[in-house]
């Protein structure tokens, strides 16, 4: 996945994952980890963990990721 996409693309591919399990609009760690391995694989190589990565995006705690918290990702690796 290239930072360059519309937001219309990344919330299509946030969707694909978030829709595997759960609540279609929240990525697990699951979804999360799929979606990482199938479209940001360099990113496991250079963070020190899924479940740190993970802990920052999940801002308010609740054990799921919104497209709100995930933009946060896609803006920190577009710089």
């Amino acid at each position: 996945m290239s930072a360059k996409k519309s937001p219309e693309e990344l919330k299509h591919i946030f969707e694909k994952y978030a829709a595997k399990e759960g609540d279609p609009d929240q990525l697990s760690k699951d979804e999360l980890k799929l979606l990482i391995e199938a479209e940001l694989p360099a990113l496991l190589k250079s963070s020190s963990s899924l479940d740190d990565l993970f802990k920052e995006l999940d801002k308010n705690g609740d054990g799921e990721v919104s497209f709100e918290e995930f933009q946060v990702l896609v803006k920190k690796i577009s710089q």
